[in-house]
C-alpha cells in the first residue's frame, strides 16, 4: 500500500472530477411495467438535460422508445412527473416543449395526440376498456388568472377532452382504475393544504359512457395526508395515510377503512411530483412495498391479511419509483457505495437483476465516505437528525493539527428528506478533505408527522437552527474546524442557507442555489402549486406581513458578515432570478466576497452538464479563494467580487 500523502484539507486530489460527474452519469426517473417490458426514464445532461423513456424488452434489448429533440417531461405543477404510461407496447408521453400527449405505436415514431394549446397533462392512465386516457390537466387558458386543475378523460381516437370527471378543486392526482375498469379512485386537494397536508381520497363507478357515478370521499380530511391509493388484483382499495402519525398502509373495503400495518415508518413520501410509487401488489394477499427509518429505506413483503412484515435483505438503502406485476418488482435503487440503477428483483428466487446503471464508471470505495446517522440535539430541547460524512480519500492525510472544513447541506423543499445513498456530487467534496453534514432539519419527511409539521409557522427559524445546532455539535466533538463552517443549499434550502448567513452567526461561508430572498416576492409571484405554500409555513399574507419581512434575506442583508456564491437559472419560473440578483448586489455593496453565476436556458434546477461542471468547480474555486488553501487541479477561474 502506497504511503499517504499529507495535505490540507480541501487540496486533496481526487478521481471524482465535475467532469465525471456530468459526462458519465444519467439521471434516472419513473418506471413502468408492460407485460414483459420493463421502461423507464433517463435525463441526459450531455443532451441538454433531455427525458428519454428506454425500453428492456422481453429479450433483454434495452432502446430509446423516443427518438431526439423529444422531451418526456409534464409542467403541471411546475415540478410534472407522471409524464409517460405504456398498455400492451404503446407508449403515451408528454413533451416537454409543447406539452401536448404523444403517441407511439410498436415500430412507429411519436405522433401528437392532444391538439395544441395552453393545456398541460400529467398523471396518464389507459382506460383500455373505453378507449381513452384518463389523466390531470392543468389549463393555463385564462390569462391573468391562476391555472384551473381537472380531472379528464382524453379520447383516443380525436385527442380531444371527452369528459370532465372531476373539477371544481384546485388539484387532483393520482388517478386509478379498478382492475376491472369499472372504478376509480383520485386524490384532490385544495388551498391552501400541500399533498402532505391534507387530501382527500375519493372513489367513484364508471357509467358505460364513462362518466361517474355514486362518488364517495373514502378518507382524508384537512388533517390527513394520502398517498399512493392502487387497486388489488381482488378489487379491494389500498392507500398510505398518517391518521396514525406515520404514513402506514390501509385499505377500504366498501364499507370500512383497516389499518394494515402499524409501524413508526413512513411507507409514503412527500407528493412533490406526479407517478411517485411505493408499493404493488404480488397477489391479492400480498403486497411488495418500502418504507424508510432515520434516512434508509427497506423492501418488505406484507401479508394483508395477517398484518405482517417480512423484511427482505437487500444491498441498497435507496429504493423509488416502485412498480410490481406478480413476483416482478423494477424500481430505482442506489446504496451508500453504488449509484442508482434501474433494478429488477424476483420475489420467487429471491434474486436481483441490475438492468441499468447511471454510469459504468466504477469509483474505488478508498475515495467514497459512507453516510453516519446522525442525532443531535437543536433548540426547545428536541432532537434534529441529519447524515455526517467524514472526509475519505485513501490517497491522502491531513496535518495533525488541521481539521476539516465542515459543509453543511440544506435539503430543497423544504418538505423533502436527504437518504444515505450515494451521490458523486457529495463525494466530489468528502474526496478532496470536506466534511459533510446532510441535515434533515425539523419539516422533513421520514421521522412521522409531527416532525414533519415542526416547520408549521416557522419556515427560516426551525430549519436554520437544525443546521447551526448540527454544525455547533460537529465542531464541540472535534470532528470538524469551527472557523470554517460553510452551508450551502437549493431552493427552500437556499433560502436556509441565507437566513443562517444573516440571522445566525456560525458559518463563515456560504453557497446560495436559486434560494428564496424575499417570502413576500415568493407569495405574489410563484406559481400555483406553492402559491399558499406559505400559509402554513410562514402564515397568511398579506395578514402577516410583517413576518414575512421580519424572515426575508433580502430586507436584513445588512447584517450579513461573510462570503456568499450564487447561481441563478434565468428561466426560473419558481424562484424568480431576480431573488438571486438582488441578494448578490447587497453583498457586493457591502464589500463581502462574492459571486453570481446566471444561466440561460435553465429552469428550477440545473439540467445541463456544462452548467452543472461549472456550478461545483466554481464553488469549490469560490472556497479555496476565501479560504486559501490551493487546489489539487486548476478550474476555470471565477470573477469574485471585493477579493483582496
Amino acid at each position: 500500500m502506497a504511503k499517504k500523502q499529507t495535505a490540507l484539507y480541501g487540496s486533496w486530489k481526487s478521481p471524482i472530477t465535475s467532469e465525471l460527474i456530468v459526462s458519465d452519469v444519467v439521471g434516472f426517473g419513473q418506471t413502468a411495467l408492460d407485460g414483459e417490458d420493463v421502461y423507464w426514464l433517463e435525463g441526459r445532461p450531455t443532451e441538454g438535460g433531455r427525458s428519454v423513456i428506454v425500453r428492456r424488452t422481453a429479450d433483454g434489448v434495452i432502446e430509446d422508445v423516443i427518438p431526439a429533440p423529444f422531451n418526456v417531461r409534464s409542467r403541471v405543477h411546475e415540478y410534472g412527473g407522471g409524464a409517460y404510461t405504456a398498455h400492451q407496447g404503446t407508449v403515451y408521453f408528454v413533451n416537454f416543449t409543447d406539452q401536448r400527449i404523444y403517441r407511439v405505436i410498436p415500430g412507429g415514431k411519436p405522433e401528437a395526440l392532444t391538439p395544441e394549446s395552453k393545456r398541460r397533462y400529467a398523471d396518464l392512465v389507459v382506460d383500455e376498456k373505453r378507449n381513452r386516457l384518463i389523466c390531470v390537466v392543468e389549463d393555463h387558458s385564462k390569462e391573468g388568472q391562476e391555472a384551473e386543475n381537472s380531472l379528464v378523460s382524453i379520447d383516443l381516437e380525436t385527442g380531444e377532452i371527452a369528459e370532465v370527471l372531476d373539477e371544481g378543486n384546485d388539484f387532483y392526482g393520482y388517478a386509478v382504475l379498478s382492475p376491472d375498469g369499472n372504478k376509480l379512485a383520485w386524490l384532490t386537494w385544495n388551498h391552501p393544504n400541500m399533498p402532505w397536508d391534507g387530501t382527500e381520497l375519493w372513489t367513484a363507478e364508471i357509467t358505460e359512457n364513462g362518466k361517474l357515478q355514486r362518488r364517495e370521499m373514502v378518507a382524508g380530511g384537512d388533517a390527513e395526508s394520502i398517498f399512493q391509493p392502487g387497486w388489488s388484483p381482488d378489487g379491494t382499495l389500498y392507500f398510505i395515510s398518517d391518521r396514525s402519525e406515520w404514513w402506514n398502509l390501509y385499505r377500504w373495503d366498501g364499507e370500512s377503512v383497516q389499518h394494515i400495518l402499524d409501524m413508526d415508518a413512513e411507507f409514503g413520501r412527500p407528493q412533490w411530483i406526479f407517478g411517485m410509487s411505493n408499493y404493488g401488489f404480488m397477489s391479492p394477499q400480498t403486497i411488495l412495498g418500502v418504507y424508510t427509518r432515520n434516512g434508509i429505506w427497506h423492501l418488505g413483503m406484507i401479508d394483508v391479511e395477517n398484518g405482517k412484515l417480512t423484511e427482505i435483505d437487500n444491498p441498497y438503502t435507496g429504493l423509488v419509483f416502485i412498480q410490481v406485476s406478480h413476483e416482478r418488482l423494477v424500481c430505482l435503487a442506489e446504496s451508500p457505495t453504488m449509484l442508482a440503477g434501474v433494478c429488477l428483483y424476483d420475489a420467487l428466487e429471491d434474486r436481483w437483476e441490475t438492468l441499468r446503471l447511471s454510469t459504468d464508471m466504477k469509483v474505488d470505495e478508498g475515495y467514497i465516505s459512507v453516510a453516519q446517522s446522525l442525532e443531535f440535539p437543536t433548540a426547545n430541547n428536541l432532537t434534529a437528525h441529519g447524515l455526517y460524512y467524514p472526509p475519505k480519500n485513501d490517497d491522502f492525510t491531513a496535518p495533525e493539527s488541521e481539521k476539516p472544513p465542515l459543509l453543511v447541506i440544506s435539503h430543497g423543499g423544504p418538505t423533502a428528506a436527504s437518504n444515505s445513498s450515494m451521490s458523486l456530487k457529495l463525494q466530489y467534496w468528502t474526496s478532496r478533505g470536506f466534511a459533510v453534514l446532510d441535515v434533515n432539519y425539523g419539516g422533513s419527511t421520514g421521522y412521522g408527522r409531527s416532525y414533519r409539521t415542526r416547520l408549521n409557522g416557522q419556515w427560516g427559524v426551525v430549519d436554520m437552527e437544525d443546521c447551526e445546532n448540527g454544525a455547533k455539535y460537529l465542531a464541540d466533538e472535534g470532528l470538524v474546524d469551527s472557523e470554517r463552517l460553510i452551508i450551502r443549499g437549493g431552493s427552500a434550502g437556499g433560502y436556509t442557507t441565507l437566513c443562517a448567513l444573516i440571522f445566525g452567526d456560525t458559518f463563515t461561508a456560504g453557497a446560495s442555489y436559486f434560494g428564496v430572498g424575499d417570502l413576500e416576492a415568493l407569495a405574489l409571484d410563484t406559481h400555483k402549486f406553492e402559491s399558499r405554500y406559505m400559509d402554513s409555513m410562514v402564515g397568511p399574507y398579506p395578514e402577516m406581513k410583517d413576518v414575512y419581512d421580519q424572515r426575508s434575506p433580502i430586507k436584513h442583508a445588512h447584517k450579513l458578515n461573510c462570503p456568499v456564491i450564487f447561481f441563478q437559472g434565468l428561466d426560473d419560473k419558481v424562484v424568480l432570478p431576480a431573488q438571486s440578483e438582488e441578494m448578490f448586489k447587497v453583498v457586493r455593496a457591502k464589500e463581502l466576497p462574492t459571486a453570481y453565476l446566471a444561466y440561460e436556458g435553465e429552469g428550477h434546477g440545473f439540467r445541463k452538464a456544462e452548467n452543472m461542471k461549472k456550478s461545483l468547480d466554481s464553488e469549490l474555486y469560490f472556497y479555496s479563494k476565501v479560504f486559501s488553501f490551493d487546489l489539487a487541479d486548476p478550474v476555470e477561474p471565477i470573477e469574485i467580487e471585493n477579493l483582496e
